[in-house]
């Protein structure tokens, strides 16, 4: 009966993928579609998620020396133009406001779609000297941009995120902080949420409007297809230059100073799910689950059990977030909720149990069960979450080596993916735009990353034969 249940509520991820993650997304009650198309609410269990993530993150960037600020949600057009190659990135996806209430606006004014317009204003209001600087600032707000295709989580017109902004006196300083953040995110990505990532530079035809380098870290979902899962970009002095931000140096010369910006969003959501989510629904990393234990009683009827229930979970609650089912649902029906939710550990106990002073855990992602006594769960608990971590990671990593090809031609890569599905392929490139274009249309493969850790597969272009300069990661995207 359970798992009738489990196939009726959620597609298999192998005949539809893209079902399924929708069906797990509505089952498991992390969102709810609006009246408002292209955006969603996001419900208490899947905020809760985004919490956890957000708690975590300030945490590592607060002890880094970041601090929290929050800027308008409001861009003037005439702000937002003075970085030319910017506004032309993001010009087809802004939200304009042409009327404050009846009147029709002077200026319009742009939703943000992010904000280093907006900080680079700031900062040349706020520096002077050499003694203003660093300014290394994080905001977590929302931002408005107008995508043609959405897709809960992965991509909305309105989404949540955090916004790094810094800014420093030397090139070197913002080049080095733009590779810190970009480390941040990948320890975050791999420590926290057991997701394995591709650290590297993306192309020139690739970065950041207005950037002069982007960094980014690419994982692989359980289908073989990438989603980036966050950015680090170093500006130089451009947009410094652009909005006149000036300051006066130790030998008392008025020079720019060199920026750079980082973000993560919602979408890290969209990752987790992909990454580690099965046909029973959500699979979720024990660090950023908002129950990390859900107790279900057996035979709760039966005197003694409730009470054990509350007793245990009492104790629990001072290092696992815990929670106690005690409704009038069967205990298979809760199972199955449970592991929808995607709950790393579930505590079943019963008459029995008690009687025996113990307890039954079963890890989520592969269903172990084990017997321990309710003496042993202080170091029981915190052994099985790190359990799952550890075991979701692997299973994770197993994936992306499966689905990684080498490839020293097209051909190759077209036959590589028409025999063994998508994932990440690896192939030398000369750096020609012309070949990373025709590489894609060839194969439908685009550039994701030059990886960080570089290896010679051939010393010629996948594409054209010509003397290659570095290794490429390929891949489809979300």
């Amino acid at each position: 009966m359970d798992n009738k249940k489990k196939v009726e509520q959620i597609t298999s991820m192998e005949v539809d993928f893209a079902q399924w993650y929708t069906d797990v997304v509505k089952k498991a009650e992390l969102i709810e579609y609006t009246s408002v198309k292209g955006c969603m609410a996001i419900r208490p269990y899947g905020y809760a998620i985004w919490e956890n993530i957000q708690h975590i993150l300030d945490g590592m960037f607060k002890a880094t020396g970041h601090e929290n600020v929050c800027m308008p949600m409001f861009i003037p057009e005439s702000l937002l133009n003075k970085e030319k190659e910017h506004v032309a990135g993001f010009a087809p996806e802004v939200a304009w406001i042409t009327h404050g209430g009846s009147q029709k606006l002077e200026e319009r004014l742009c939703v943000r779609p992010t904000s280093e317009t907006l900080f680079c204003e700031h900062y040349a209001n706020i520096i002077q000297s050499w003694r203003d600087l660093p300014k290394l600032y994080n905001q977590w707000v929302n931002v408005v941009r107008w995508e043609k295709t959405t897709r809960p989580f992965l991509r909305s017109r309105e989404f949540l995120w955090q916004e790094g902004h810094t800014i420093h006196a030397t090139a070197q300083e913002a080049i080095a902080e733009t590779e810190r953040m970009l480390n941040i995110y990948a320890d975050f990505c791999e420590n926290t949420l057991a997701m394995p990532v591709i650290k590297g530079r993306k192309t020139e035809s690739d970065k950041f409007a207005g950037a002069e380098a982007t960094y980014a870290i690419e994982a692989l979902m359980h289908d073989g297809k990438a989603l980036q899962a966050g950015t680090s970009h170093y500006f130089g002095d451009g947009f410094a230059k652009a909005f006149d931000i000036t300051y006066s140096n130790k030998e008392n010369q008025l020079v720019h100073p060199f920026q750079t910006s980082w973000g993560v969003t919602t979408r890290l959501i969209g990752a987790i799910i992909m990454t580690h989510g099965d046909d029973s629904g959500l699979v979720l990393p024990p660090k950023v689950a908002p129950i990390q234990v859900i107790i279900v009683p057996i035979a709760q009827h039966k005197a003694g059990v409730l009470e054990k229930a509350a007793e245990l979970k009492e104790k629990l609650s001072s290092y696992c977030r815990v929670k106690v089912d005690d409704s009038d649902n069967s205990p298979g029906w809760k199972f199955a909720e449970y592991e929808m939710k995607g709950v790393p550990l579930r505590l079943e106990v019963g008459p029995r149990d008690i009687e025996n002073n113990q307890c039954v855990l079963v890890t989520r992602h592969n269903g172990e069960k084990s017997v321990v006594s309710l003496d042993e769960l202080e170091s029981a608990i915190p052994a099985k979450l790190q359990e799952v971590h550890d075991g979701i990671f692997a299973r994770a990593l197993e994936n992306r080596k499966k689905r990684t090809y080498d490839c020293t031609s097209v051909q190759q890569i077209i036959d590589e993916l028409a025999t063994k599905g998508d994932g990440f392929v690896r192939a030398m490139w000369c750096g020609d735009e012309a070949c990373e274009d025709k590489v894609k249309e060839m194969t439908g493969v685009g550039s994701r990353c030059i990886p960080f850790e570089q290896e010679n597969l051939s010393d010629t272009c996948v594409c054209c034969g010509k003397p290659a300069k570095t290794m490429v990661c390929w891949g489809k995207a979300y």
